[in-house]
């Protein structure tokens, strides 16, 4: 009788130990599945970000330089609306990255980069819209710089 008592708890302990690294393990993998997935999420969000503000600063940089050549033309027009429609694009990304980006001082250098690149087309003179650009692509890889760090 205490031989079959002794088996049933051993069992019973056996049972129970199982049960817990099993559950141990499986909560592990779902933090490292969650994890992976965030990483992953960053990287689309910040790689989007970059690959709009490259874009909406081209297109400032042309709305500036058709504006110079000619600002009443349909070329100047168009370029202007083409940088507002790269900027709602831009915000649009910028909105994923304060979405995925749990560090206050990346989502601000995020923002920096898009402010500098929003103004942009305000450039008194030549060297004035060049010193913007630099200063955009310099926030920007910033930004790239504090971001990257949280994705590897």
């Amino acid at each position: 009788m205490d031989t079959a008592l002794i088996a049933v708890a051993g069992t019973l302990l056996g049972v129970i130990a199982t049960h817990w690294f099993q559950s141990r393990a499986a909560e592990r993998t779902a933090v490292l599945a969650r994890d992976e997935q965030l990483r992953q999420e960053r990287i689309a969000a910040y790689s989007a970000f970059a690959g709009a503000v490259v874009d909406y600063r081209r297109s400032q940089n042309d709305r500036w330089f058709r504006a110079l050549q000619d600002p009443d033309s349909e070329q100047a027009e168009a370029s202007r609306y083409a940088s507002y429609r790269q900027r709602t694009a831009t915000r649009q990304a910028l909105f994923r990255v304060q979405l995925v980006c749990d560090d206050a001082d990346t989502r601000q250098l995020a923002e920096a980069a898009f402010e500098m690149t929003n103004c942009m087309h305000e450039a008194t003179g030549e060297e004035d819209r060049a010193n913007r650009s630099q200063e955009a692509k310099a926030t920007l890889d910033r930004f790239i710089a504090a971001a990257a760090p949280g994705v590897r």
